[in-house]
């Protein structure tokens, strides 16, 4: 079970971690919003630990565009914030657990494991574009109900840009999708990637598109010729 964890507190970070993976869990760390997004974009979690007071991006904006991208992960806020209406808002945003800091390891432990438990019922969350379907918690591609053979990288790239909630994605953000968490991506490696992915899925009548200086957007070929 791979949990994501987004807390910029380095050590405690550290120890969060070390105490969810001597419970089992295999733990990738971000230390702010823009990273965590991107993260959700590229890898499929079974639980987010989210803190509320990130650099940048707020934890409560990553959950809403969480949820706005209807991920269905469950999420734990971990935060120091003790106000009410940081609790209540971030329930009514989707939040599935709170825990107030300091809180002890086991109860951390344990709550992650419940989170895990019930989000294993839940239907997993698809999307959809130009006859393609994907399975965002499984990572598998399917066109017109036949699966698709595809390479992790290009699934990812995919992913991030059926995802993304603005049509043209930034070449920054799909590098950081084919990214590990401790190394970068060249541009040429983007480049690379975008073509197998365009030669793949121009056989299914969808384009990638440049648009330049700014990044690439997916385009059902119907919509705008084959060109």
């Amino acid at each position: 079970m791979r949990i994501l964890l987004v807390e910029d507190n380095a050590k405690l970070a550290a120890g969060m971690a070390a105490v969810l993976s001597a419970g089992g869990f295999q733990v990738d760390r971000v230390a702010d919003g823009t990273d965590a997004e991107a993260a959700l974009a590229s890898t499929p979690f079974d639980l987010v630990v989210l803190d509320l007071s990130l650099p940048g991006m707020d934890g409560l904006d990553v959950l809403k565009n969480l949820r706005d991208r209807r991920l269905d992960v469950p999420v734990l806020i971990v935060t120091a914030r003790g106000d009410l209406n940081d609790r209540v808002r971030g329930l009514d945003l989707g939040a599935d657990d709170y825990l107030t800091k300091p809180f002890a390891v086991e109860e951390l432990r344990a709550r992650a494991a419940a989170l895990i438990r019930r989000g294993a019922g839940r239907a997993r969350p698809t999307i959809e574009f130009a006859g393609l379907t994907l399975d965002v918690t499984a990572n598998t591609l399917v066109h017109a109900g036949a699966p698709i053979e595809i390479s992790p990288r290009e699934l990812a790239v995919l992913r991030v840009m059926l995802m993304s909630k603005s049509d043209v994605v930034p070449k920054a953000q799909i590098a950081e999708s084919l990214s590990t968490f401790d190394l970068d991506v060249s541009d040429n490696a983007v480049e690379q990637t975008i073509s197998r992915l365009r030669k793949r899925l121009g056989g299914f009548g969808i384009a990638i598109r440049a648009a330049r200086g700014m990044g690439y957007f997916l385009m059902a070929q119907e919509q705008g010729g084959a060109g």
